[in-house]
């Protein structure tokens, strides 16, 4: 069976689970996120092979962004991701990582980009079940209200990851 390997990393705004293949990091989320096991379970089911604790060459390289990211010295990551998803799916994830840092888009916006602008519950469920936190910046989405709504990471760190990136920027 393939392997998935599996390591926690700490970052000021909590505790993260990462995943890798050696097509690249698979997933990135913060260990209090709701469900995590069902995550786990489903990420080893769609690449048919046993999530474990063990280093790989991408975490690495993902720490390092990491850590510049959260010290305000990076605002771009490079790391190679893997992403398991349908094909709309991978066209929100894809449309997520075009978003600059320091910029926020509606759902109904990134629906609009789609080419499909009656999509905007579509695209929520996407970004909602994006699991790599962070580099497919999901949480640079709020609601067409302006409010900050639907990330699994919590509100809370939505905001400080919003504040963080200005920071970086200004």
């Amino acid at each position: 069976m393939e392997i998935i390997s599996q390591k926690n990393i700490s970052t000021p705004l909590g505790e993260m689970i990462a995943c890798a293949v050696d097509q690249g990091i698979c997933l990135l989320e913060f260990t209090d996120r709701k469900n995590m096991d069902k995550q786990l379970k489903a990420l080893s089911k769609a690449l048919k092979a046993e999530v474990i604790e063990k280093e790989h060459s991408h975490f690495v390289q993902l720490e390092k962004e990491l850590k510049e990211y959260f010290e305000g010295r990076r605002s771009h990551f490079e790391v190679p991701l893997f992403t398991t998803g349908t094909a709309f799916q991978e066209k929100v994830w894809q449309l997520l990582r075009e978003i600059p840092m320091g910029e926020i888009r509606t759902y109904k916006q990134q629906s609009e980009l789609l080419g499909n602008p009656r999509a905007i519950r579509a695209v929520g469920t996407a970004n909602g079940i994006n699991k790599i936190a962070i580099l497919i910046p999901c949480h640079r989405v709020i609601g067409s209200n302006g409010e900050l709504v639907g990330y699994a990471g919590g509100i809370w760190r939505k905001q400080k990851l919003l504040e963080l990136e200005k920071a970086i920027l200004f």
